[in-house]
């Protein structure tokens, strides 16, 4: 392993301090009382007692105190080592070091925390976490740093050390293949992205490399995967989950959530490649899928071949929810509205449009806790009903968690 020299140094490297854990804060760290402000430490679990070392720094002009585990004194019985020679110096894996139970419960309890923050969401029943089929090796995506002549790594969150990496246990074979044979050889460029097709073998890397000394292709600019059987072309800049085989999982359970029979319209409002609205269409009368990314709504015409069911609607969410119905020759509200946002959560608009609009049910998937609880809020206050929330473990070994809300509109429709 190497530790590239810390240009971000703390005023006090070797500052250690003794810490009683509490509960599971931001960014999947603990959270400790220290010098009367609550600090997150990394590497920990609540109830345990410590010896961390302090990193204190400045962010965006703000003073920032930091800590990370480094000698345990009272272990959880959650504690588990961690298989990672990198764990620790690379931040990338927050809780290799829980047990793989007791993380599916932290992101359950994640998710319930952020609901209990509102009153209307408070008595929501928030299933168990769903585990996947591998806890490893199941990521399609890698975003490496490049340092030092062409050394590829990850820079540690906290104390911003660079870390080269020979091979990540979270990404598909794939990835660690062609990190081996960029290794070393990648001074051309700051930052480098891998991208597999976990079913299809396919492999994008960006960005173009000139080195002759490097025997991999890329520069390409499409890679295809594949769920469910159903081919998907995805653009460089294009989202699609990191998790295929869990992104499977996910569809399953969108479709079974919305209880579709085969006579329902159903509205894929943040469409990206089409995935939920590809993979619905065969199970519905219509699919209509609103994307405002033209490289996107590109890729999602390709990947929907010949189903004659599904519209592509290339606009804003916010203002194509508006107009769907007489545009599209509905004749009354959706059935179905499924909604997969960014992080950030939904455009007020588009949720303002959909209270409007009125669906008789509406699937709502986030990879944010926080913003997922906020848009909920506002919908049940519109007069719908949370009738099911599913956290998904799409990323193993971090404190992310995946999650499925589903709400049903009341009986005034």
């Amino acid at each position: 392993m190497t530790l590239a020299p810390n240009k971000a140094t703390p005023d006090r490297e070797t500052e250690t301090a003794e810490l009683e854990l509490l509960e599971m804060g931001e960014l999947g760290d603990t959270v400790a009382e220290f010098e009367d402000q609550q600090i997150n430490v990394f590497g920990g679990i609540p109830g345990e007692r410590v010896v961390a070392r302090i990193y204190r720094y400045r962010r965006r002009k703000k003073k920032i105190v930091s800590a990370m585990v480094d000698t345990v004194l009272r272990a959880s019985s959650s504690r588990v080592a961690p298989p990672c020679p990198y764990y620790g110096p690379c931040s990338g894996c927050q809780w290799q070091h829980i047990s793989y139970d007791a993380q599916l419960e932290l992101k359950r309890e994640a998710v319930a925390r952020s609901l209990r923050s509102y009153p209307a969401l408070s008595g929501a029943d928030v299933s168990p976490t769903r585990s996947g089929p591998s806890r490893f090796n199941y990521r399609n995506h890698a975003r490496f740093t490049v340092r030092y002549g062409g050394q590829l790594g990850f820079s540690n969150r906290i104390t911003r050390r660079f870390v080269r990496v020979d091979r990540c246990m979270l990404m598909g074979e794939s990835i660690n293949e062609a990190l081996t044979a960029l290794q070393d050889r990648c001074g051309e460029t700051t930052n480098l992205s891998i991208r597999i097709g976990a079913n299809t073998g396919n492999r994008l890397i960006q960005p173009t490399f000139k080195n002759p000394e490097i025997e991999v292709a890329s520069g390409q600019t499409h890679y295809v995967e594949r769920l469910h059987g159903w081919p998907f072309r995805v653009a460089s800049p294009s989202f699609f989950q990191v998790n295929t085989a869990q992104a499977e999982s996910l569809i399953d359970l969108v479709r079974e959530r919305l209880e579709l029979t085969g006579s329902e319209t159903v509205v894929d409002a943040y469409a990206g490649v089409g995935v939920f609205a590809v993979l619905l269409a065969p199970h519905v009368t219509r699919a209509i899928a609103i994307e405002d990314s033209h490289s996107a709504i590109e890729d999602a015409k390709i990947n929907a071949a010949d189903l004659d069911n599904l519209t592509f609607v290339e606009a804003r969410a916010e203002d194509a929810m508006r107009t769907i119905v007489h545009e599209y020759g509905l004749g009354g509200p959706p059935d179905a509205v499924v909604l997969d946002p960014p992080r950030v959560g939904c455009h007020p608009g588009t949720l303002e449009a959909l209270l409007e609009l009125r669906p008789r049910h509406v699937a709502y998937v986030s990879c944010d806790p926080p913003s997922l609880a906020r848009d909920l809020d506002i919908l049940v206050k519109g007069g719908y009903s949370l009738d099911s929330v599913d956290p998904v473990d799409m990323f193993p070994q971090t404190y992310h968690v995946e999650c499925l809300a589903t709400l049903s509109a009341g009986a005034d429709r």
